[in-house]
């Protein structure tokens, strides 16, 4: 942060911030001294979002092992509509007062680790004007495009390195020509959901024109399997009969690109085209359709599943920002500029990842000891909150963090599912109250 006083102060505000990350500033922070201190930390130049966050986003990239997922999304930071806050955007439909930020999320295909944030980006979004009628193609040359985003935290992960693959997982937003020109840049495997099912591309070797939707009724079935699904306020519990078919497709450059599209002068994108569709579904309900666009080889119906699996990891950025909104009540923090409500999103960024992590942990390998993980003081003082637990020291993952929970109120019976955020946050809270004590007497552990 260009002085080494304020990178010990970055240290010690991230310490306290993750020791209690759902409250505000003055609550993290209850010494006058520290609190005054983390303001005027905010309030410097070079404490920028860029500055706080570079860091985490270089030590993920360089963590990557093989195949490495990099799951993308973008979601609006409102920080309500009657705060005075200097420099601020709309949000919503205009009527909130915030920023966009994209979030780029690095997981390990094999293991399902997830290995952090590899790039971020805030993008500000401009008040709409009641005449706007630009066309496809001035629209294209406009600077503030909020679709620039995708391209922007792209280039800003760059290629992967030597005996890294990355493979980017995208909802239909991304499902944009220059995306794929970026990806194909940059060394980048892709997982895009589609959007726009009726745009052209070319099938076959003669390059037939058609849309994507009539192209898939030549699709191939590579196989078929039943999916359980839970039940809904307006779905009853049933079981899906699924197909899985794939294409191959060819999508030609539209005719409105940007400027920098057009300077590529590109050739019409290949890729693969996986349809995952219901069949013989019952009357009154819609059919599961997923259709995903990739660039990754799609021979057989096991790598088609593997691709689906891709695809079926992209909740995780959405629980990303669950922990970012909820875990870390980013949005109620009451800084009174935009920029110093960036530089503290760049600290509750790598906060949020930390407290996912546990989460992910829980699901994906729930057997892992505990205390492998977690400081021991942690589970002595769980131990302490939870009179009931006789043993922490076999605790594993998956026990520690419902414990965890059940201090915030999650019941644990057969029925109740997996703990929201907000009940982890609670038993978080007081879990971190008996550690912090317990560190601040010096009691042994």
């Amino acid at each position: 942060l260009g002085d080494k006083r304020r990178t010990k102060r970055l240290v010690r505000v991230a310490e306290k911030m993750a020791d209690n990350p759902s409250a505000s500033l003055p609550g993290q922070s209850p010494d006058w001294s520290d609190l005054k201190a983390a303001y005027r930390l905010f309030d410097t130049d070079d404490v920028t979002f860029q500055a706080i966050a570079s860091g985490h986003w270089e030590l993920t990239r360089r963590s990557a092992i093989g195949r490495t997922l990099v799951i993308g999304d973008t979601t609006e930071l409102d920080f309500g509509r009657f705060r005075q806050i200097e420099g601020i955007g709309p949000t919503g439909n205009g009527t909130g007062r915030g920023f966009l930020l994209h979030n780029a999320l690095m997981v390990n295909a094999q293991t399902e680790e997830l290995l952090g944030v590899a790039g971020q980006a805030i993008h500000y979004r401009k008040k709409k004007r009641s005449d706007n009628r630009l066309n496809g193609s001035a629209q294209l040359k406009r600077n503030d495009r909020e679709s620039l985003v995708w391209g922007t935290v792209i280039e800003q992960i760059g290629p992967p390195a030597e005996g890294v693959e990355y493979v980017h997982v995208f909802d239909r937003g991304a499902d944009n020509f220059e995306v794929y020109c970026r990806l194909l840049q940059q060394r980048g495997q892709w997982v895009i959901r589609a959007s726009k099912m009726s745009r052209n591309v070319l099938v076959g070797e003669t390059d037939e024109k058609m849309s994507l939707e009539k192209s898939l009724m030549h699709a191939k079935l590579l196989g078929s399997y039943t999916l359980s699904l839970r039940a809904r306020p307006d779905q009853a519990a049933r079981s899906a009969s699924i197909e899985v078919r794939v294409a191959q497709v060819k999508i030609p450059r539209p005719p409105h690109v940007s400027p920098w599209v057009r300077s590529l002068t590109p050739s019409p994108v290949a890729m693969n085209v996986i349809e995952v569709v219901e069949v013989n579904a019952l009357e009154g309900v819609t059919p599961i359709r997923w259709v995903l666009l990739t660039s990754l080889p799609v021979e057989t119906f096991e790598q088609a599943w593997e691709i689906i699996g891709y695809y079926e990891h992209r909740w995780l950025v959405e629980e990303y920002h669950k922990a970012l909104k909820s875990g870390c009540t980013t949005q109620k923090h009451q800084l009174k500029t935009a920029d110093r409500l960036e530089s503290l999103v760049g600290l509750t960024s790598v906060v949020a990842v930390r407290l996912l992590q546990l989460k992910s942990l829980a699901r994906t390998n729930p057997n892992t000891l505990a205390r492998q993980v977690v400081p021991v003081v942690w589970l002595k003082m769980l131990k302490l909150a939870r009179e009931k637990l006789n043993r922490v020291h076999d605790l594993t993952v998956g026990q520690f963090y419902l414990e965890v929970a059940k201090l915030g109120g999650f019941l644990g019976r057969k029925g109740d599912g997996q703990p929201g955020w907000i009940t982890i946050w609670r038993g978080w809270e007081k879990l971190n109250t008996f550690v912090a004590v317990a560190t601040k007497l010096k009691l042994e552990v």
